[in-house]
């Protein structure tokens, strides 16, 4: 059963302590009940301060340990705020937003928190989106001199992969590729659609072994009712996701950094029609408890914001 509070009053008033937020995280990496990271057994002792005490190996367990609170200084009631924050506001929170919002502590800390939730998007093992299938590619980036279309420089390269629900988008996937060939956009089809679903892509030459990879295949002409937008559903998600990170984040994203925010894109959009924001809450620790730490070195690269010099930012 999905357990989560439904609004800001609900959240402050189930998890006002540390023990409140241990057990909840607790019942989320662990619903069946403990399982030894170590030996892989469930025989445990609860101990003071939340730690598990395995009863065949003897190692002791904490809850946050192999997750993306491990070692962490703040109180996981702050955690818990932010990841509220995050999820309650419908366009998501930028790094300053959150810093003047939430005694989060410095800049660095507000934009390394929002990095680690933003690798909780994506769940363990997800599916592959399924049925009739429209598959574009579009570029993100400021404007640039130069060539348009199909080999731009100095852009990034997305595969959107939208899923039709009658006239409307059901769910979609995302996907930063190298580039345009065949050989970049077939991999890229088969991690995010299932095989055996319909694929309507303009006529582009990269698409050809569609067919040959277990796919069905059917090219959209260009005609005079559909005039340029030969794949609406993509159209619109590269509108929306654009418009989305320059309204967000003011266009500050960098190309290192830009898988993770496609995930938020992502996460957000397939979630929109949730009757609660706080089930967005609860996927996002659901997924944060079963995904392993990362540093703010690993995620920043060399700066707070990600970009080196020399790159652009989106």
């Amino acid at each position: 059963m999905e357990d989560y509070p439904r609004n800001l009053l609900e959240l402050e008033k189930r998890f006002s302590t540390e023990k409140a937020c241990k057990d909840y995280l607790s019942a989320l990496r662990w619903p069946d009940g403990f399982i030894c990271p170590i030996c892989g057994k469930g025989k445990s002792w609860r101990l003071q301060g939340g730690l598990h005490l395995c009863s065949i190996c003897g190692k002791k367990t904490s809850v946050t340990a192999g997750t993306i609170f491990e070692r962490t200084r703040k109180p996981l009631v702050i955690w818990f705020r932010v990841a509220w924050s995050i999820t309650s506001q419908k366009h998501g929170a930028n790094a300053l937003g959150l810093q003047r919002a939430i005694n989060i502590g410095t800049y660095k800390t507000a934009w390394t928190w929002l990095h680690k939730f933003r690798r909780a998007m994506v769940r363990l093992g997800r599916d592959r989106i399924k049925g009739r299938i429209q598959v574009d590619e579009t570029y993100i980036g400021g404007v640039k001199k130069g060539k348009r279309g199909r080999g731009a420089e100095g852009k990034a390269l997305v595969l959107i992969a939208a899923q039709e629900d009658g006239d409307h988008t059901g769910r979609i996937r995302l996907k930063r590729l190298a580039g345009v060939s065949e050989a970049s956009l077939i991999p890229a089809i088969k991690e995010l659609v299932e095989p055996g679903s319909l694929i309507l892509t303009d006529g582009w030459a990269g698409y050809n072994s569609l067919i040959d990879n277990g796919y069905r295949h059917e090219i959209i002409r260009r005609s005079v009712s559909v005039g340029d937008n030969l794949l609406p559903l993509c159209h619109q998600q590269a509108n929306l996701m654009k418009r989305w990170l320059t309204g967000t984040y003011q266009g500050a994203v960098s190309h290192e950094q830009l898988d993770y925010y496609l995930d938020e894109y992502t996460f957000r959009f397939n979630r929109r029609m949730s009757n609660h924001r706080g089930k967005l809450f609860y996927r996002l620790l659901q997924n944060a408890v079963n995904i392993g730490p990362t540093t703010y070195g690993q995620i920043a690269k060399g700066g707070v914001r990600g970009p080196k010099r020399g790159h652009h930012n989106i």
